[in-house]
């Protein structure tokens, strides 16, 4: 029998995607439920269950020889656990142990959203090909994942690269997370539009205040809303500089609902990069945007949960 399917969950606040991708990151079978967030835990993991239970209608499921998933966080990849901030039915949640046998004993990879996008950008998006990238998600939250020498950096709890809580405003706001000046705490979606509100940008007869409504008024020229970009920019440069000059990344993959701004935020992006990236060694830093769209979480969930069943049968 060939198992030479992953049935991917890609788990986040909203929405719970399911899909049997193949070796080639082609998407072959899809489910999806909402994510009833504010309802207790088991049922959340009643919707998983649904998620699969479609999945393994399919007649490719028999297949599938690995689960990856890529869920919202914290997650605590060592112990197969689950703590996402915005599903607090979840709390050291054993969604590995309930996975598997809902799966009837698959192996089952986790790791967080950021970088589960991230082994979908290296593998099939804008990083492809480059040995040493930050992949992030600039959206409600700010979040992300490396690529070193090559190999997905997920971390022991799968969480490394969440750029999003490196402070960069030591006499910043405090930051939910319990520090202060966070890169989210400044150009996250929500902060944005906060900071535009704050300096007396006001939302359109629609009464929209999101971020794209506050990029939206950037490109007619809104002196409020081009600063409240602009200081998102900042905050991103600063924390992508030091993360370069941590681990020596060359490419930085800009995605989420934020990053679709493009260059409203792009091109202040890479202006204040030049300030941070100083070093000899971080100066040739390329920003670029993502490719991978909204199925990043399945796919690299799919990469993920490949690339552990490699390592399995290498004994590594």
């Amino acid at each position: 029998m060939h198992t030479d399917l992953v049935a991917a969950l890609d788990i986040g606040g909203t929405k719970i995607a399911g899909a049997l991708v193949d070796g080639r990151g082609r998407i072959l079978a899809r489910a999806q439920r909402p994510t009833p967030a504010k309802e207790d835990g088991e049922t959340v993991m009643r919707a998983v269950e649904g998620v699969l239970g479609e999945l393994s209608a399919s007649p490719l499921w028999t297949r599938a020889g690995t689960v990856g998933i890529g869920s919202a966080g914290p997650v605590d990849a060592s112990a197969g656990t689950v703590s996402p901030v915005n599903v607090p039915g979840w709390r050291d949640y054993p969604l590995v142990e309930r996975v598997r046998a809902t799966t009837g004993g698959l192996p089952v990879e986790l790791i967080g959203d950021g970088v589960a996008i991230t082994a979908a950008e290296h593998w099939q998006g804008a990083a492809r090909g480059h040995a040493n990238a930050l992949c992030m998600v600039v959206s409600t939250g700010v979040g992300g994942g490396l690529v070193l020498g090559g190999r997905l950096h997920a971390g022991p709890t799968g969480n490394a690269g969440h750029i999003g809580h490196i402070s960069v405003d030591l006499d910043g706001d405090p930051c939910p997370c319990g520090g202060r000046g966070c890169v989210e705490r400044i150009a996250s979606g929500p902060n944005i539009a906060r900071r535009a509100l704050e300096g007396g940008w006001r939302p359109g007869p629609d009464g929209d205040a999101s971020a794209a409504a506050v990029a939206a008024a950037a490109r007619t020229g809104d002196p409020v809303a081009v600063a409240s970009f602009e200081r998102a920019a900042r905050a991103l440069a600063a924390g992508i500089a030091a993360t370069a000059t941590l681990v020596e990344i060359d490419i930085a993959v800009i995605g989420g609902g934020v990053g679709k701004a493009g260059d409203i935020l792009l091109d202040p992006l890479r202006k204040a990069l030049a300030d941070y990236a100083t070093l000899s060694f971080v100066q040739h830093l390329t920003i670029a945007p993502a490719r991978m769209g909204t199925d990043a979480g399945l796919v690299g969930a799919a990469a993920a949960a490949l690339m552990g069943r490699e390592s399995a049968a290498a004994g590594v």
